[in-house]
């Protein structure tokens, strides 16, 4: 397998183009609407010239017809979780109301037992609402989602109950899921949000978050390393993609966090690793630094080893 083959999906129904391959055994596929699809070696197989022979190959100009992907969709719900790309490796995500009712909706993230809110707002009939932006090639790093929904009630209408929906979204499901998006007019993976699971028993949740207590902060506070690299690719797996902006969202949290807790904890000094480049991260660093009352002073520093690519701060 080279790039450049034309190869199929074995979970899937997509063939497309290998546009790159990794030491480990992962490619990258380029599929006819221009998305690009991780997927491992083992899991796609070259089509052949001799197959193209026997069973034809398209003409040129004429394309071949497209049939939509069926969306199941009862009369009165219409609710749906879109993923809209915006271009091959970033993806918009969406709710879409295309029925009768109006609800409240929460959406959360689900780490173990800790929920993540995403969403929480009105969506109304014929409303779409964009609430997060998530990079594709993570999409198996993806916690669940936990969608609730609570119909906003009329006097003209039989009572509905309030139900939720949790989907943990799976790599060889997804892109089976491709079709246009209701209300939006654009191409994306939609997954129906239908009643499937049982009624949300509301007395029992409104007992339950009675009962929620908060619990105290026992576990001791983290004392960061003496020096924190902040260059991208000590930070995340694979970088490949990811635009300027994302990187440095992801290193400033990343110092954010660490001098927090270097304040938190008492240390007195410490340095971060941000190399020269075009001086964006080190402008911004510097510029939060000035801001806090509780650094003594920070200065370049270390030109031998990273030629003032470092800034170290001295804590008060």
């Amino acid at each position: 397998m080279n790039i450049g083959d034309r190869v199929r999906l074995l979970r899937s129904t997509e063939e497309g183009i290998v546009r790159k391959i990794s030491s480990s055994g992962r490619i990258e596929v380029e599929i006819e609407d221009g998305f690009t699809i991780p997927a491992l070696k083992s899991e796609a197989v070259v089509i052949h010239s001799a197959e193209e022979a026997y069973f034809g190959k398209k003409e040129e100009g004429i394309e071949e017809e497209k049939i939509p992907l069926p969306i199941s969709k009862p009369k009165d719900q219409g609710l749906y979780l879109a993923f809209i790309p915006i271009n091959d490796q970033n993806i918009s995500l969406y709710l879409i109301n295309d029925s009768r009712d109006g609800y409240l909706v929460q959406c959360t993230e689900v780490f173990g037992t800790n929920h993540r809110t995403l969403f929480a707002d009105k969506l109304l009939s014929g409303e779409s609402k964009k609430f997060d932006d998530r990079i594709l090639k993570q999409l198996d790093e993806w916690p669940a989602f936990l969608l609730r929904f609570f119909p906003i009630q009329t006097q003209l209408g039989p009572e509905k109950k309030p139900f939720e929906r949790k989907l943990k979204i799976k790599a060889s499901q997804f892109f089976k899921h491709l079709g246009e998006a209701p209300l939006l007019g654009k191409r994306g993976y939609l997954f129906h949000l239908e009643q499937t699971t049982q009624d949300l028993d509301v007395q029992k949740l409104n007992l339950e978050l009675e009962n929620i207590k908060p619990k105290p902060i026992t576990e001791p506070i983290k004392k960061p390393a003496q020096r924190i690299d902040l260059h991208i690719e000590e930070l995340v797996q694979d970088p490949t993609g990811m635009s300027n902006s994302e990187i440095l969202r992801i290193q400033l949290e990343t110092f954010e966090k660490n001098l927090n807790q270097a304040i938190a904890s008492g240390m007195h000094e410490i340095t971060f690793v941000h190399g020269i480049g075009n001086g964006v991260l080190r402008k911004e660093i510097q510029k939060r630094l000035s801001e806090l009352r509780n650094i003594q002073y920070f200065k370049d520093t270390q030109k031998d080893k990273w030629g003032y690519g470092a800034t170290l701060v001295r804590i008060s």
